[in-house]
């Protein structure tokens, strides 16, 4: 089997659950970004710039369409029923195995321990491996982010055994631990 970097769809996608639709982000959302991101929590476990304000909004959707126009990574918005963001799950191919898919997911302040996160976590979990055909769907988690790793347990990942991922984040070193959910085949 030829091994050939994977890229993500470039038509929009739109992901329903229960209880929440996952969308495109665009431009009328920026100021629910901006609530979501302009956040000590959110700007503690991740390497989104804080102040996040206007113009950091407008750049990390530039980003966020380049590296979806790249078929890298898909940003889409959680909401209940496709108007107001309350949170964010990116599905990502950057940096993997040809195979595996990488998730990570944000909630706004407002919209905390609604079970937002793990429903987003499922669903996105579930059109990865069902439509990406990926033999694992990993999330990367600091150690001593508690809540990230009860969504990641809530949702059936368990930790492996790789080494911990060493990523920059805002001018410091920070170290990730890997989880996995796998399609099948065990996790390393």
């Amino acid at each position: 089997m030829e091994n050939r970097p994977r890229t993500l769809p470039a038509a929009p996608v739109r992901l329903a659950g229960r209880r929440i639709v996952l969308r495109e982000w665009d431009e009328e959302d920026i100021p629910a970004l901006i609530e979501m991101y302009d956040d000590p929590e959110i700007s503690r476990w991740t390497p989104v710039p804080s102040p996040f304000d206007a113009d950091a909004a407008r750049q990390y959707l530039g980003r966020a369409r380049e590296a979806r126009a790249e078929g890298r990574r898909m940003q889409l918005a959680i909401t209940a029923d496709g108007g107001q963001p309350q949170g964010e799950v990116l599905i990502c191919q950057d940096d993997l195995d040809d195979r595996d898919i990488e998730l990570a997911y944000g909630i706004g302040p407002r919209y905390r321990r609604r079970g937002l996160a793990s429903e987003a976590v499922t669903v996105a979990t579930e059109y990865a491996v069902q439509r990406l055909d990926a033999r694992r769907v990993l999330l990367r988690i600091e150690a001593g982010n508690a809540p990230s790793a009860a969504v990641a347990r809530s949702t059936g990942f368990r930790p492996t055994t790789d080494e911990p991922v060493a990523r920059e984040a805002k001018g410091r070193q920070v170290l990730l631990r890997t989880w996995c959910r796998g399609n099948g085949e065990p996790a390393s």
